[in-house]
């Protein structure tokens, strides 16, 4: 496939408002369907061999990666789960064999894009038959405390609603009966709302990906009906333009000041993530190493925190094998288990909070990678670091 003859041939740094022409799409899409229009376009113009896509299960609550094969079976993925906390990239990795021997495409919020490009560092991963399709994320929320919260604060049956969404800093939800939004802030204050790490994230905008899309900035007649896209590479440029060309997609210059608007709103998410850094690592400034020895002293060495990690890829029994100070076997852990494990890992955390969602000991374990390698980033990279908590 070729930019050749596509019209309108788009570029890196483009910026565009975007809506799928697909019925079946539309109706069952947000912001106008073009990232599911565009997946089912590289589906079927063998742009990908498959598409690593989220779908909703049993509820709102439940989301489920799927490997779809036929562009008809997109429509059931459009849409967003904002209690889907899935990271897609270790899925790639296990399941995809490393993107090796085919194409695919993947829908991936700001985590996802950094999983895979660490993997790809590590020879995990084909970065050049993966198709990332970014999408703009200001957080997601745990399933179990998405229940909790509906339940106490918005006083609401969690089984009542079918749709929520993150939008103009509230929590929205639609249920039977009715709707209500309450504002972010005042719910994550009283430590409901956010996963924390998402709290903490800065990449709020996904530009390592071939397109960066999301609803921030589009304003008009357009507002709700269309996707600001951000083409972010050559590759990007290409989908979108041949997707045009074959009338999958339909797109207008975007609004210079939804262009201004996106920027805004970019702006105080990473405002926001940095006030999070801040109240975390702060609170880790007195005792570090000694707050770790203590949460950690609850570990049960199930070894959750090194099989979901997308940049530690250890076999569990390997690990200790290489570690003679590590006692095999038995509880309670040493010490050196986790000690190793940060060290490990700590340089390249990308704050996806895999391993503390999953810790069936509720051990802060995202916290502590996050500080270390915020830490890390300040002392030997300091235009990296955004906070410290020995600030």
């Amino acid at each position: 496939m070729s930019l050749s003859g596509a019209t309108p041939g788009y570029q890196k740094g483009d910026l565009v408002y975007a809506w799928t022409t697909n019925e079946d799409i539309a109706r069952s899409a947000e912001c106008g369907g073009a990232v599911t229009g565009l997946q089912k376009f590289a589906l079927e113009s063998g742009m990908v061999d498959a598409v690593l896509a989220v779908k909703r299960g049993s509820d709102i609550y439940d989301a489920i990666p799927v490997v779809i094969t036929d562009p008809a079976d997109l429509a059931q993925t459009a849409g967003s789960l904002h209690c889907g906390t899935l990271l897609l990239a270790k899925l790639i990795k296990k399941y995809l064999g490393g993107t090796k021997d085919r194409k695919i495409g993947v829908t991936v919020k700001g985590c996802d894009t950094m999983g895979l490009l660490e993997l790809a560092r590590r020879g995990e991963i084909n970065l050049d038959n993966v198709v990332m399709i970014g999408v703009n994320c200001g957080g997601s929320v745990s399933p179990l405390t998405a229940r909790k919260m509906i339940r106490e604060k918005f006083e609401v049956d969690p089984d009542a609603v079918h749709k929520e969404e993150i939008d103009k800093g509230q929590f929205i939800i639609e249920y039977d009966g009715g709707h209500k939004g309450i504002s972010m802030d005042d719910l994550e204050d009283e430590g409901y709302g956010r996963r924390s790490n998402c709290r903490r994230c800065l990449y709020k905008i996904p530009r390592q990906a071939d397109l960066a899309c999301g609803n921030w900035g589009v304003i008009g007649d357009k507002a709700g009906k269309a996707t600001f896209i951000e083409v972010c590479s050559d590759k990007g440029a290409r989908l979108l333009s041949d997707a045009v060309a074959a009338g999958a997609i339909a797109t207008e210059p975007a609004n210079p000041k939804g262009v201004e608007i996106r920027g805004k709103v970019e702006g105080a998410m990473e405002k926001l993530g940095q006030k999070w850094r801040n109240r975390d690592f702060t609170a880790l400034k007195e005792d570090l190493w000694g707050t770790i020895e203590r949460e950690t002293s609850r570990c049960i060495k199930c070894y959750s925190c090194i099989e979901q990690c997308p940049v530690c890829f250890t076999d569990p029994d390997q690990f200790e094998k290489n570690s003679p100070m590590i006692r095999r076997g038995g509880l309670p852990v040493d010490g050196m288990f986790h000690l190793r494990r940060f060290a490990h890992i700590s340089d390249s955390c990308i704050n996806c909070g895999q391993c503390e969602e999953l810790c069936p000991m509720e051990i802060p374990l995202a916290l502590f990678s996050h500080a270390i390698r915020n830490e890390a980033d300040l002392v030997f990279e300091p235009k990296l670091g955004r906070a410290s908590y020995t600030n």
